[in-house]
């Protein structure tokens, strides 16, 4: 037998031995969710018409804005118990932007801002 004819002995390299470790607990062995992408939320930009419960703090300020003279902030303010900002939050978001609503605003000779809703 000639030397070049030995059989040689295979010898793992260690990229081998890294590849056979069992596995791990990690966020890599975890099964993958499928990303859904939508481009957009359906009916994004429909406005809800919605009617409030009657006892409720939205009724109330609707209830107040209906008034042909309006509600002022402070008025407002007593009605539902709110500090300023969180009053003026509300008809900026919940009833224009959520509800679809047109508030016009008034501000008096004496300073004091008036609420109504808009007419169509």
């Amino acid at each position: 037998m000639n030397p070049s004819e030995k059989p040689v002995a295979v010898v793992p390299s260690i990229a081998d031995a890294k590849q056979s470790r069992a596995p791990t607990r990690g966020r890599a062995n975890k099964p993958t969710a499928r990303l859904v992408r939508r481009s957009a939320k359906p009916n994004q930009h429909a406005k809800k018409s919605v009617t409030p419960r009657r006892s409720s703090k939205t009724a109330k300020v609707l209830a107040l804005l209906n008034r042909p003279g309006g509600a002022s902030l402070q008025q407002l303010q007593k009605a539902t118990g709110w500090q300023a900002h969180s009053v003026r939050g509300f008809l900026s978001g919940a009833l224009k932007k959520n509800m679809g609503l047109r508030i016009d605003s008034v501000k008096s000779d004496d300073g004091e801002r008036t609420y109504r809703l808009a007419s169509k």
